[in-house]
């Protein structure tokens, strides 16, 4: 799951994105830490190879829809701010807020989760498989400690830096799937599935849902199309071509690698291996080289907390500007242009998460069950917008085919997860539901009189 967008600027009109340039931006957002880890999870849940694959092709096709709506609704409300000015116009304040806010928590347990991802990785080189969940936390609570400093020094990472983590990545996911071509590195069992055993209807529902969660988790990112609808040129046929394509790729290359898991770890190894990318490597150039792309996948996991710790401060800095968060989140260094205040609340709720949920597991579900909620009330609104924004039809914005399949289709894949998480496990479920409640009750505390938004 990746959430970088917040960190890039708006281009103008004469710069505005080709197909190949949105294609690479919507592959960009999606390719995050967690094709690294969610195998563990995903195969966890799934009572059989057919149901966790199925998991996977399905997360691309929710994926693809997710993208188009939301490629819809920034053509049609082409506005800086992101969500927060998106739920205003469709919604009340209030729920903007609360929605907005909820986000930024789901945002910050996502750094918590992907810190753990590099943890757990970095754990094993120095502690051995037997790391406990202790030492995991503390390595993921020194890495957001330590650009939590960095940031305060008015460090900016540049563009070129995303640059060099993304082929980073994708170098190591193709190193991932070029293990397909070790064959003596296969796992016995690799063909062994448990798919004739006689499931009924409801486990079967019930074990998709809960692999969905995972398989959610690392599709995640496409969301952000929002912020590029109206910078892209010739935007009604290339949103939907480079979605197309970019959603196509990801989904090969992520099937790809979970075939590799599936070869060389087998299914069952697989609901039991945590760093499972790094014993595909070691089964195929040995400890030694199972430690180099630990260390390497560590790298990557520090930069997306940095570049998180960029990003979602400038949203909360953003919020307070409009008058919905408390003055002090603008508080700043003028010499460094460092949101201080906006910062370290940052910077400690992704601690806060990382205490109370000392498990990936934990903060996935949590995480997830946020992300559901806003990304369903979200991809609601433009059921509004279509209504409200009949005027650009014809003008060149981007207009989906097939509407309203798309964003039925997505809010109902995002109910189904959020049913999912609710039925597995209702205490996360509580506990996200209470945040959602608390924001939208804060909002009417902490709204100064007098200081109204409209809806238009």
């Amino acid at each position: 799951m990746q959430s970088l967008s917040l960190y890039l600027q708006p281009m103008t009109q004469k710069n505005k994105l080709g197909l190949f340039d949105f294609t690479m931006i919507v592959i960009g957002l999606v390719i995050g830490m967690g094709i690294f880890r969610t195998a563990k999870d995903a195969a966890g849940a799934a009572l059989n190879p057919t149901i966790y694959f199925a998991a996977w092709v399905a997360g691309g096709i929710i994926a693809l829809c997710g993208a188009l709506t939301y490629a819809e609704i920034g053509s049609r409300y082409p506005v800086t701010g992101g969500y927060y000015r998106v739920f205003s116009y469709a919604y009340h304040p209030s729920i903007a807020f609360a929605l907005n806010a909820s986000i930024l928590i789901s945002n910050a347990a996502s750094v918590s989760g992907v810190a753990l991802i590099g943890a757990g990785y970095i754990s094993k080189v120095f502690w051995g498989p037997d790391a406990g969940n202790m030492v995991k936390v503390m390595i993921a609570m020194s890495a957001i400690f330590i650009f939590y400093g960095v940031n305060m020094m008015g460090l900016k990472l540049s563009a070129k830096t995303q640059s060099v983590l993304m082929l980073i990545k994708i170098s190591m996911i193709l190193l991932l799937i070029s293990a397909l071509f070790f064959v003596p590195a296969f796992e016995s069992t690799s063909a062994a599935t448990v798919a004739n055993e006689n499931i009924g209807w409801q486990n079967w529902i019930q074990s998709f849902g809960l692999c969905l969660i995972a398989v959610s988790f690392t599709y995640g990112g496409y969301q952000q199309t929002i912020n590029f609808g109206s910078e892209v040129n010739q935007a009604s046929k290339n949103i939907p071509k480079a979605i197309f394509i970019g959603i196509a790729v990801i989904i090969i290359l992520y099937l790809t690698v979970n075939v590799a898991y599936y070869k060389i770890v087998g299914f069952e190894n697989m609901k039991t291996t945590g760093e499972i990318a790094s014993v595909v490597v070691e089964k195929m150039f040995g400890l030694q080289g199972a430690n180099i792309f630990s260390g390497l996948l560590f790298l990557s996991v520090l930069a997306y907390v940095n570049v998180s710790l960029l990003s979602n401060p400038r949203v909360m800095f953003a919020m307070s500007e409009d008058g919905v968060f408390p003055k002090i989140f603008r508080k700043q260094n003028e010499q460094k242009g460092v949101m201080v205040v906006s910062l370290t609340i940052f910077a400690a709720v992704c601690v806060i998460v990382l205490f109370f949920a000392d498990t990936f597991e934990k903060i996935l579900s949590f995480s997830i069950f946020l992300d559901s909620f806003g990304m369903a009330t979200s991809a609601a609104t433009i059921f509004m917008l279509r209504k409200r924004t009949k005027h650009l039809n014809g003008t060149g914005i981007y207009k989906m085919k097939f509407f309203p399949l798309q964003p039925i289709v997505f809010i109902a894949a995002y109910v189904f997860v959020c049913a999912s998480i609710i039925s597995a496990t209702p205490g996360i479920a509580l506990t996200g539901t209470a945040v959602l409640v608390g924001f939208t009750l804060l909002y009417f505390l902490i709204k100064p009189k007098g200081n109204t938004e409209s809806n238009n």
